[in-house]
């Protein structure tokens, strides 16, 4: 696979304008389309940094009278401040695992509705046994579309992670499904839907920009040639690493520890990093610990948020080893000490 080399592409943060195949150009808003378009396969899209100011919602009685759930502490001004997240990915979808998960401590929890057997509506579950325990949730569509994008958001997490993003376009379209009209196409159903608390946050259209993480992957050889200009995208907050179709796509299936995937990880990671220096707004960087690559390692290297584990993985090891180890347990079932006692019961219960 060829790829460019640091030394020959430019670390200052690209400016948001891409061209966009024909095919695309029907799903990018129209505000963020020329007026002309001179070649009619190519088109350049161009992000609108200006923001319009949302009407607020209107009430019968004041807001003020409302009980208005505080919102939960959102992830950007902790990533701003320093902080290095650590989190989960829950592909259960088991809302009893997210809630240990919140209590256990971990900073954010992302809930996999790509790979695990849950859609977007088993994510509301989650959600709400993770907002009882004040840990951010973030969401990982299927696939990036306006459609399954609404459905996510309309929950209210924190945070929402895009698989398989491989050129500036597709990330610019990602940002476009998180954004409303003008500066984006995600539909409008804001006053009933759970991210503004069902239309009692009056506050929500003022901030909800400010508020959501967007999170797109970078897991391919396509993808990470292009990895400077994926993260310059204007509303792209945080590139993912996927350690794991980057080797599959570099022909090393389930080889993301060889020498080769490992050599081209860092080196995007490594871009990812200078960009980020030179603008402290972002992007930030995002990982997933492997056991060749543990989450100490992505955090030494400069990983802002770092996935340290998937909640049936942690399951799956727990219950063979614990079957292994009555398996092995020397002492015959039913064998009783000079004590009247049976040996190993002990020892057993009290780990």
């Amino acid at each position: 696979m060829a790829m460019a080399s640091s030394s020959s592409i430019s670390a200052a943060r690209p400016r948001p304008s891409f061209l966009a195949p024909k095919t695309l150009v029907g799903q990018i808003p129209a505000i963020l389309l020329p007026r002309s378009i001179p070649n009619p396969n190519l088109t350049s899209i161009a992000i609108s940094n200006s923001r319009s100011s949302p009407l607020p919602l209107k009430y019968s009685t004041s807001p003020s009278e409302l009980a208005v759930a505080t919102p939960s502490v959102t992830l950007k001004p902790r990533l701003a401040a320093g902080e290095t997240l650590y989190g989960l990915f829950l592909l259960s979808s088991s809302p009893t695992l997210a809630e240990i998960a919140g209590l256990a401590g971990y900073d954010y929890v992302v809930i996999d509705v790509e790979h695990g057997p849950g859609g977007i509506s088993d994510a509301l579950s989650c959600i709400r046994a993770l907002a009882a325990t004040r840990t951010a949730a973030i969401i990982r569509v299927p696939e990036p579309t306006a459609a399954l994008t609404k459905k996510a958001l309309d929950l209210g997490p924190q945070g929402i992670m895009f698989p398989s993003i491989e050129n500036p376009e597709a990330a610019a379209l990602a940002v476009s499904y998180c954004r409303f009209p003008p500066r984006g196409v995600r539909g409008t159903a804001h006053p009933v839907v759970r991210a503004s608390g069902y239309g009692i946050d009056d506050g929500y259209l003022s901030r909800y920009e400010e508020d959501l993480l967007i999170m797109v992957q970078v897991e391919t050889a396509p993808g990470v040639s292009q990895i400077e200009a994926i993260a310059g995208v204007e509303g792209v907050d945080c590139v993912q690493m996927g350690p794991l179709d980057l080797s599959a796509s570099m022909g090393l299936l389930w080889d993301p520890g060889n020498k080769k995937v490992r050599a081209v990880l860092r080196e995007a990671e490594g871009r990812v990093l200078r960009i980020g220096r030179e603008d402290r707004r972002g992007p930030w960087l995002g990982g997933f610990a492997m056991p060749h690559d543990g989450p100490v390692e992505l955090k030494a290297r400069g990983y802002h948020m770092v996935a340290g584990a998937v909640d049936i993985a942690m399951f799956r090891d727990a219950a063979v080893e614990d079957v292994l180890r009555f398996r092995r347990a020397e002492v015959e079932i039913g064998e009783e000490d000079d004590d009247g006692e049976k040996r190993g019961d002990a020892e057993y219960w009290s780990e």
